[in-house]
C-alpha cells in the first residue's frame, strides 16, 4: 500500500506543483446600492411583480457587494455575491429560518457563490449557486433599464444551484447543466432540474440570440415545491443594435406546468424593449409586455398587458430612474381605493441606483 501511495504521489506531483504555482490571484470588488419611492394612483399596492411591493413608501432595494477572484493562470475563479435588503430576500425567497423555508437564514444574503474552472479557452465548468440564464432581465438594478420588473422575470427561475458546463465555438456557445429544483439553495428532493442554452451572434455583434431551457420531470413522494409533476420552460432573448442611439430587445417565453392534482396547461409571455439614448447621460426605455394564460392555470386572469416607460439619467456612477407603468387585465385583477375590483392600474416610481 505504501508503494502504491508513493507511486501515486510521484505521478500527481507535477499537477500539485502546477496548482501551488497558480495560487496567486487578482481580486475585483464591486457593489451597488439602490432605493426607490413608488406610488399607485388607486391608493392600493396593485403590484404583482418582484422587488417593488410597496405603496407610498421610501424603500431600500438592495445593498450588494461582489468579489471576483481569479488565479494567476486564469483557469480557476471564484465569485461571492452578497445582497442585503428586501430585493435580496425576495430573490432568495426559499432561504430562511422559519418552518415554511429551508431553515438557513444566512443563505438569503448569498445571491451567488460559485467556483469556475476553465479546462481550455473554450470549455468552462461552474459549480455553486448562480443567477439564471433564462429571461431578459436580471436581479441587479444597474443591469436593467426599467427599475420595476417584468412578469416573465417574476414568474420564471431566479437562480440555480448545481453544476453547468459552457462551451464556445466561434460565434456560437452552448451551456448544459444539472441543478437542484429551481430557486433552491438546498433541496430535500432527489428530483433535479435540467438547464441549457444555445446562443449566437452576428460577426459584427449587432444581433445576439439566446435560446434557453429550464425544467424537470418526475416526482419524489410529493416533496417537490408546489406539488408539481413537471415544469418545462423554453425562453428566447434577442438583442439588436440599430444604431449607436437605438436598440431593440425581445423576450418570449412559454412555461408548461403539470401539477399533481390540478389541471395542466401553460402560460406565454412576450415583451418588447425599445431603447433610445439621445446622449451618453440620458436613456429612455419602453417595455411592452403581454402575458397569456387562457386556462388561468397560473395567473388569476387570462391575460395581462403592461407598459412601462423609464428614463435613465446618469451622472457618474449614479443613475436616477423616473418611471411610469400602466397595466390592464382581462378580469378585475387590481383594486380601487374603495376596495372594489378593476381591470386597470397606473403607478409611478423614482429610483436611485449607485454602482461602484
Amino acid at each position: 500500500m505504501l508503494r502504491k501511495l508513493s507511486l501515486a504521489a510521484v505521478i500527481l506531483m507535477p499537477y500539485f506543483k502546477a496548482f501551488s504555482q497558480d495560487t496567486a490571484k487578482t481580486l475585483v470588488i464591486s457593489g451597488l446600492v439602490d432605493g426607490y419611492y413608488r406610488y399607485n394612483f388607486s391608493g392600493k399596492q396593485n403590484n404583482f411583480t418582484s422587488f417593488t411591493n410597496s405603496q407610498s413608501s421610501f424603500e431600500l432595494g438592495m445593498a450588494s457587494l461582489k468579489l471576483d477572484a481569479t488565479s494567476k493562470s486564469g483557469k480557476v475563479g471564484a465569485t461571492v455575491d452578497l445582497g442585503f435588503g428586501r430585493r435580496a430576500e425576495e430573490f432568495s425567497y426559499n432561504d430562511g429560518a422559519d418552518s415554511s423555508k429551508n431553515g438557513f437564514a444566512t443563505l438569503a444574503a448569498i445571491k451567488q457563490a460559485f467556483i469556475t474552472y476553465n479546462i481550455s479557452p473554450k470549455v468552462k465548468f461552474t459549480a455553486g449557486k448562480f443567477a439564471t440564464h433564462v429571461g431578459y432581465e436580471v436581479l441587479d438594478a444597474p443591469l436593467n433599464r426599467n427599475y420595476s420588473m417584468s412578469y416573465m422575470f417574476t414568474n420564471g427561475p431566479f437562480f440555480h444551484t448545481g453544476l453547468k458546463a459552457d462551451v464556445t465555438a466561434g460565434q456560437l456557445a452552448f451551456m448544459l447543466g444539472i441543478t437542484n429544483y429551481t430557486d433552491q439553495s438546498t433541496s430535500n428532493t432527489a428530483v433535479k432540474n435540467l438547464i441549457a442554452q444555445i446562443s449566437g451572434s452576428t460577426r459584427n455583434g449587432k444581433l445576439k440570440a439566446f435560446l434557453n431551457y429550464s425544467g424537470f420531470a418526475g416526482s419524489d413522494s410529493g416533496k417537490n415545491p408546489s406539488s408539481m409533476k413537471s415544469i418545462h420552460q423554453i425562453d428566447l432573448v434577442l438583442n439588436g443594435i440599430i444604431s449607436n442611439k437605438f436598440g431593440i430587445g425581445y423576450n418570449g417565453t412559454i412555461q408548461d406546468r403539470k401539477p399533481t392534482l390540478l389541471s395542466s396547461g401553460n402560460w406565454i409571455g412576450n415583451a418588447l424593449y425599445l431603447n433610445f439614448d439621445p446622449s451618453n447621460k440620458v436613456g429612455i426605455t419602453l417595455r411592452t409586455e403581454y402575458i397569456i394564460d387562457k386556462k388561468t392555470i397560473y395567473f388569476a386572469t387570462k391575460d395581462i398587458f403592461a407598459n412601462t416607460l423609464s428614463l435613465n439619467y446618469k451622472t457618474g456612477a449614479l443613475t436616477i430612474i423616473p418611471e411610469v407603468r400602466f397595466e390592464c387585465a382581462n378580469s378585475d385583477l387590481y383594486l380601487k381605493n374603495d376596495g372594489s375590483g378593476t381591470k386597470y392600474t397606473t403607478s409611478a416610481l423614482v429610483a436611485a441606483v449607485y454602482k461602484f
